[in-house]
């Protein structure tokens, strides 16, 4: 009995500690804030795929220095990973130096950074771009490896331009007869891993033929069947684009109201809003897609908070 009656004064005392023991306790008790950011990350099918991570950091060199993390294998953020994606820098990679200005990031990393394959070393550059572009004040980057700007990439031999921003497109596909007056068109189509749902980004290249982007990444969306029979999109074939105003910093799109998931309540699907906003944003380099319906407008959709 006496045993037990010095187990359980020691339970109380643990659980229940004195008030001294409370503050020293709260004084350790530090609240972080935790955001979602959009981060890159190659799926099983090998494709460059938009999800998001927990992060904790604002400052955006601060963030720039927690997604580069992420985007490392094996490195700590690893956790943080959502399953059925995979980071893309090599492991052991270390991130030597990182500068901002006037928009421009330029980022120094070790020499492990060369330490992938032919098939992956562009997959990675498409991942680092385009993640950390989602950061409010970077436009455009610059990578160099052990202080030496990254000008080709070793393995394939690919020249890359003197800054890369989103223009260097995702997930690219060819569809052309010569090299003159190319267009590239950025689109969104939707993944899923059990009740994951997450973006697939495909730039689509080819000769220009006089078709309006934004009526390329409309017809393309409600395709059926898609080019590519694991890529999704939601929006349904019957819906009809009647007009649209491309203005300095947003585009205006008028749709049927085919469109409306939910006609009662004039709900656009979420996915589907996605997918044309990002397409939209990511081609014409806007920040803001307005849907209207019978002249009516539905919602604004921004996919960046400034």
């Amino acid at each position: 009995m006496v045993s037990t009656l010095a187990l359980i004064i020691v339970t109380v005392l643990y659980f229940f500690p004195t008030d001294d023991n409370n503050n020293q306790i709260a004084q350790k008790v530090e609240y972080v804030s935790v955001d979602n950011t959009p981060i890159y990350l190659m799926n099983p099918d090998n494709y460059v795929v938009r999800t998001s991570i927990a992060t904790k950091e604002k400052e955006p060199l601060a963030l720039v220095k927690e997604m580069i993390d992420a985007l490392t294998i094996g490195n700590e953020k690893q956790d943080y990973i959502p399953k059925h994606f995979s980071s893309v820098i090599p492991e052991n990679t270390k991130l030597l130096d990182v500068s901002l200005e006037d928009g421009l990031l330029k980022i120094d990393f070790s020499k492990e950074f060369l330490n992938t394959t032919k098939e992956m070393e562009e997959i990675m550059i498409e991942a680092i771009v385009y993640t950390l572009t989602e950061i409010n004040g970077i436009d455009k980057i610059m990578i160099f490896v052990e202080g030496t700007k990254l000008e080709v990439l070793p393995q394939s031999n690919i020249k890359l331009p003197n800054t890369l921003d989103r223009s260097y497109g995702i997930n690219k596909v060819y569809d052309i007869t010569s090299l003159k007056d190319l267009t590239k068109t950025t689109i969104y189509y939707i993944g899923e891993f059990n009740d994951l749902i997450y973006y697939v980004p495909v730039t689509k290249i080819e000769n220009d033929n006089g078709n309006n982007k934004i009526e390329i990444i409309i017809d393309e969306l409600k395709s059926s069947p898609i080019y590519e029979t694991n890529l999704m999109s939601y929006l349904a074939s019957s819906v009809k684009l009647e007009s649209y105003e491309e203005l300095e910093n947003q585009v205006i799109l008028s749709f049927n109201n085919e469109i409306f998931d939910d006609f009662k309540e004039q709900n656009i699907l979420e996915e589907v809003k996605y997918s044309i906003s990002l397409s939209i944003e990511d081609t014409l380099n806007v920040e803001e897609v307005i849907f209207k319906v019978d002249n009516k407008v539905i919602e604004t959709f921004k996919t960046k908070e400034n």
